[in-house]
Parts: C-alpha cells; sequence; structure tokens
C-alpha cells in the first residue's frame, strides 16, 4: 500500500521524528500561542517569529488526533484583540467540531491508497461530467454514501465526477460556497480518508473526480483571518461580498501562495483529477502574471507532470484568453469553461423565459445555440442589453470543442430560482429529449447535474445553516433578490419563497434515488441518457483527439431550426439538423446527410419526413460521414510519407503570451 502527503509550508506538519511543525502567517499580531488539546488536558506553548509575519513552532508535544487553535492578541483597526480570542488553523487539514472549534492534527500518511499502476487519468476528449452535491446526493449525505452509487454513475455512461466544494463551511447545511477553511474537507461530510476512499473508488471505476473551489472569497461566518492577518484583503477592490482577496497589493505574495498550495494540495494529497474554479470573473487581480495564470502554471509544473490533470473555469465573462491552446493542442493553462451562453439558449428555446439575463437570449435563440456548439461562446465580444449595452466575451472559434462544456442544469441554474425547479418540471418531454440529445452527442463534453439523468422533479433549493445573527438577515436577502420580478412583487408572496436556514428545506433536495424503482418513467429517461452515452463513447469519443479549431460551421433557417457540421479529428465530418420548435420546418434548400450515415434520429419517423424535406416539431438528426475519414486517413498518409522523405526543420513553438494577447 502507497501514501500520499502534500508537504504544506503552513499549518500543522507532521514531521520525520515524530514531531509537530506549526506554521501560521499573523502579520497583525503582537503574540501567538499554540493551545494543544488532549483530552480534558490543554497546554499553551508561544510561537515565534520568523519573519515577515510568520509564527512558526516545532514541537514533540503535539500528535496526530489530537486537536488544537491559536490564541491571538494583536491590534487591529486601532481597537485591542482580546488576548483569549483563540481561531483554527487557516491551513486546518480537519476540523471535527465545525469551523469556530479547534483544529486536529492529521497525519495524511494513515490513508494508505493501494499498491499496482499509479492512476493516471483520463484524456479530457473522454469527460462526460456529472455535478453532484455531497449533502443531498445520497441517504446519507457523506463521502461514503456517494461511494455507494458509483457503479450506477459509471454504468451510465459518466466518466468524470464534479464534487460541489467540500471546505469547512459553518453548520451542517451549506452549497459549499460559503467555506472558510479551504483545506479542511467538512466533517458533516466524513473524515479526510473517507473523501480519500471516494477519489480511490472512482478511480477504481475509471471514473475521474474534481473538486469545485472558490479562491474569489470566504464565507460571512467563520473567517477569522481579519484579526491576524488583514493583508489577506485588499479593500482596493471591492466584489459582492466586500473586499477583495489580496491578489495584488502590499503582502499579497503570501496570500498567492496559500491558494496556489490549496489547489496542490487537493491534486496531490487528495489525488483529484482536477479543479474546477469558481466565478473567476469575480477575482480582482492587476498583476502580471495573474494568480489565474500562476496557479495554472504550479499545476501543470506539480502534479501536472506526471498524469492528467485538467482545470476548468467558471467565467461569466466568457474570456477565451484562459482557455488558449498549445500548438500541440494542449491547453497552456485551463482545459475548459462551463458554457453559459449554451445553457441560456437552450433553456430559452425549452421554456420560453425571458426573465434577467435570458432577455440576451430570446431573439434568435436557435442562432446563438448554434453558434455555441460551432464556436464555444454566443457572445464573443458583441454588447448585452441585460448588463446596459456592455461588450461580453472573446472571441472564442479558434478553440476546440472540448474548451467548452454545455449543460442543461448545474447547482446554479436550478438552485438560482425561487423554488428551485428542475428542468423536467418547466420543460415540455420532447423540447428535453431534443435539446438532451444535441447536448450529449455533441463534441463538447456534456455536464449533467446530480438526478437529470432520470429527470428527477426534486428541487435543489438554496440552503445554509449560518448562526442566529446572520440567518435572518440572510433569508431576508433571498426573498428581496426576487422582488423585481412580478410574480414577488407582493411582499406576502415573497414569504413563500422557502427560507435557506429550515432544515426542511434542506432535506427537500436529497435525491429520491428510490424513485427509479417506483416509476417508469424514470427508468425511461435513464435509459435515454444512458443509450445516447453508449453512442458517445462508440462513435464520437474515439474521433474527438485531434479536432483542428475553426473547421466547424453552422447556419440557421426557419428561424428556429439549425444545421453544424464538425470536421472530427479523425477526418470524419459529424452533422447535427435539428427543428428545436414546436411546429414543422422545411428544410428544402438544406444539404442534407446520406440515409446510410444516421447515428440518431427523433422522432419516430424522421427519416420519411427528412425524405420529404421536412423537419417535424423537436426533431434532432445526427448523421456522421465516415467515407470522408477515410479519404482524409488516406491523405494523411501520403502527406506523412512526403514529409518522411523531405522533412524541414521544427518551427519554433509560438510564445504563450503572445499567442494568447492575439486571441
Amino acid at each position: 500500500m502507497s501514501t500520499s502527503k502534500f508537504r504544506m509550508p503552513f499549518g500543522a506538519e507532521c514531521q520525520t521524528d515524530g514531531s509537530v511543525r506549526f506554521r501560521l502567517w499573523a502579520p497583525a499580531a503582537d503574540q501567538v500561542v499554540l493551545r494543544l488539546f488532549d483530552g480534558d488536558e490543554e497546554q499553551d506553548l508561544r510561537m515565534d517569529p520568523a519573519g515577515d509575519g510568520w509564527l512558526e513552532l516545532r514541537t514533540d508535544q503535539a500528535r496526530p488526533g489530537m486537536r488544537y487553535a491559536f490564541r491571538i492578541a494583536g491590534r487591529i483597526a486601532s481597537e485591542r484583540v482580546d488576548g483569549q480570542q483563540t481561531v483554527p488553523d487557516p491551513a486546518s487539514r480537519f476540523q471535527p467540531s465545525g469551523v469556530h472549534g479547534p483544529s486536529e492534527i492529521i497525519e495524511p500518511n494513515t490513508f494508505r491508497w493501494p499498491d499496482g499502476e499509479p492512476w493516471r487519468g483520463r484524456p479530457w476528449e473522454e469527460a462526460v461530467c456529472y455535478e453532484l452535491h455531497i449533502g443531498t446526493f445520497s441517504a446519507e449525505g457523506t463521502f461514503a454514501g456517494a461511494l455507494k452509487r458509483l457503479d450506477q454513475l459509471a454504468e451510465l455512461g459518466i466518466t468524470a465526477l464534479e464534487l460541489m466544494p467540500v471546505a469547512a463551511f459553518p453548520g451542517q447545511r451549506n452549497w459549499g460556497y460559503d467555506g472558510v477553511l479551504p483545506f479542511a474537507p467538512d466533517a458533516s461530510y466524513g473524515r479526510p480518508e473517507d473523501l480519500k476512499a471516494l477519489v480511490q473508488a472512482a478511480h477504481d471505476r475509471g471514473l475521474m473526480i474534481l473538486l469545485d473551489v472558490v479562491y474569489n472569497h470566504f464565507g460571512p461566518e467563520g473567517n477569522y483571518l481579519h484579526l491576524f492577518a488583514p493583508p489577506f484583503f485588499n479593500e482596493r477592490h471591492q466584489t459582492p461580498w466586500g473586499a477583495a482577496i489580496n491578489f495584488d497589493g502590499p503582502d499579497s505574495r503570501s496570500v498567492r501562495d496559500f491558494f496556489i498550495q490549496n489547489a496542490l494540495y487537493w491534486l496531490e494529497e487528495f489525488r483529484f483529477d482536477g479543479l474546477r474554479l469558481d466565478a473567476v470573473h469575480a477575482i480582482a487581480d492587476d498583476s502580471e502574471p495573474d494568480i489565474l495564470t500562476e496557479l495554472a502554471e504550479a499545476v501543470q509544473e506539480g502534479p501536472g507532470r506526471r498524469r492528467q490533470v485538467h482545470l476548468v473555469l467558471e467565467n461569466e465573462r466568457n474570456g477565451s484568453r484562459y482557455l488558449a491552446r498549445r500548438p500541440s493542442g494542449m491547453p497552456y493553462w485551463y482545459q475548459a469553461q462551463w458554457n453559459d451562453d449554451f445553457h441560456h439558449a437552450a433553456h430559452v428555446l425549452m421554456t420560453g423565459e425571458q426573465d434577467g439575463y435570458y432577455s440576451d437570449y430570446t431573439s434568435e435563440p436557435a442562432r446563438l445555440l448554434a453558434r455555441c456548439l460551432a464556436e464555444g461562446f454566443a457572445y464573443q465580444g458583441e454588447p448585452s442589453a441585460f448588463r446596459d449595452g456592455a461588450r461580453r466575451g472573446e472571441p472564442s472559434a479558434g478553440l476546440p470543442p472540448s474548451a467548452f462544456i454545455n449543460l442543461l442544469q448545474n447547482h446554479d441554474q436550478v438552485g438560482n430560482r425561487a423554488f428551485g425547479e428542475r428542468i423536467a418540471t418547466l420543460a415540455f418531454p420532447e423540447a428535453l429529449r431534443a435539446l438532451s440529445a444535441v447536448m450529449l452527442l455533441a463534441p463538447s463534453p456534456p455536464l449533467l447535474f446530480m438526478g437529470q439523468e432520470y429527470m428527477t422533479e426534486t428541487p435543489f433549493l438554496f440552503f445554509c445553516d449560518f448562526g442566529d445573527d446572520l440567518a435572518d438577515s440572510v433569508t431576508d436577502g433571498r426573498r428581496r433578490e426576487f422582488q423585481r420580478f412580478e410574480r414577488f412583487a407582493d411582499p406576502q408572496a415573497r414569504e413563500s419563497i422557502p427560507d435557506p436556514n429550515d432544515p426542511l428545506t434542506f432535506e427537500r433536495c436529497r435525491l429520491p434515488w428510490e424513485a427509479l424503482e417506483r416509476d417508469a418513467r424514470h427508468r425511461e429517461w435513464r435509459h435515454f441518457h444512458q443509450e445516447l452515452l453508449r453512442l458517445r463513447h462508440r462513435e464520437i469519443i474515439p474521433r474527438l483527439a485531434g479536432i483542428e479549431p475553426g473547421q466547424s460551421r453552422f447556419e440557421t433557417f426557419a428561424t428556429s431550426a439549425v444545421q453544424v457540421q464538425w470536421r472530427l479529428g479523425d477526418g470524419a465530418v459529424l452533422t447535427l439538423t435539428a427543428n428545436l420548435s414546436d411546429a414543422e420546418r422545411c428544410c428544402e434548400t438544406l444539404a442534407l446527410p446520406r440515409p446510410d450515415e444516421a447515428l440518431f434520429l427523433e422522432p419516430t419517423g424522421l427519416t420519411e419526413a427528412l425524405a420529404e424535406r421536412r423537419l417535424p416539431p423537436w426533431a434532432v438528426a445526427w448523421h456522421l460521414d465516415r467515407a470522408t475519414q477515410r479519404q482524409t486517413h488516406r491523405q494523411t498518409h501520403r502527406q506523412t510519407q512526403h514529409q518522411t522523405q523531405h522533412r524541414p526543420e521544427p518551427a519554433e513553438a509560438a510564445d504563450p503570451a503572445s499567442e494568447a494577447s492575439e486571441r
């Protein structure tokens, strides 16, 4: 059995001689005392200054399993901090009694990973993503409970799990985006060993597993950094959560290292296959290189040298520069980004909703969806009416389809609705089948949100568990968010919005796995997704590697019908022809593929309709031209022979900075 331990430059680190080294950055503290808890006994040990605001202590009085905290004395904003103020370690590996309690000393090597051939990951082109929230995914709401469902996900055709954030948060219930101790898996889900067991179980089944991390803010409860390390925040930049995390001001080096080490920690010590960085558009950083670039390069120079590690972004600004590719086709920095444009256009097509940001997609949703499929983003620098005419996005047609993760649901798009409605309760089944077939067979990696495969109608609401001082204001703030909607203009109507702090709000979100046993309709939906994914794995995924950017095209006709074509990596041509409306469309002028090239046709009778140049409502036709593949193979073979006989000198690799700026 093997071990895996990431050596952190701060926090509590067990040493080979049996001692434990404690290290804390507390530039505003006059004095820091380490308090050790050994059963009912407590011991205080003074920490020594180590320069640049760091304090350090190495002692043989501490051992794994013991709890500890830091007692702070200092001067913040001209007010004396109580010398008895104790705080957890900001780099704590585990918080057994919550974010306000003491930390636990963890020896990572106590978890034994199986021996044998080490897991090297999977190519990104094979990604079929599945987002889940540990607390509501299973009846247990734990890492161990999620492990029990992995076989079902592997059988479905999932290849990449994506966990919503698991870092320690206040209370017992949270989405995870209010985390305050980013190195500690939340105790309500289990111990660090339980999370490692989940990762190993995923790898045993051939599943990648990615973790959502939050580097744009700390949660509103349980963050003690302002007491002893105010340079962690930069008042020059303001965010929806207050002063921004300090990535570019004085003393920012220690802050940047904290988050870079956090990324490496999850990848090294827990062996995650990648990270999804939440809302990077809310990260304020004017430095060069910025934190996103430096973090990605650190990952590539570390775990990325030994195995396949994938970094994914959420970026409302559609910033394609972070997705730039090397001449080899590999990313300079980030592998992919969640494609909100695809979701918004598809949602408008399925539901007709026009509120909020959906207003940017109401005039021509089919065209915008087709542009997403062919070029990545729908908004590539065009003005956004929802954003008062501000231009949004950067050109993305020069990127491969693998750079964009397409989705019909995720935690945000469901949970940010007042009643957390799933798409199954908002769209007609015919529309939902059509857009699901579009998403699951397109070259871009698809993402399902937990339960989507059987179209659960269980809501996913916003829930939390803040202390009394904060709970009421969070509930009131949640309801005020919706007062601009006509439906909630009346204060009494807003009172019907579920209270995020009510435990029943959380319980309503648990996935009802038993629905698959009792309801044939849910089983039929799961079978539908499974068959589409089998087709994807058999016909699409083997052809994705080596796709040349800029080789796809799209067109729209009859307002709501689209045709998109991709030249795949082996030269085959994949064609989508679809009518994304509830009215029949004529396609007399459209060049249609041959019937013998059909991969998937919906609804029944579409072959005859196409022969008559008709597209019934919500029709989806996927065709694959393999003859082009054979022709391209012969051409490539001849070119290879010619190049072997007349081999030129290798070209100098392009400079990543200049390539990114050109994009």
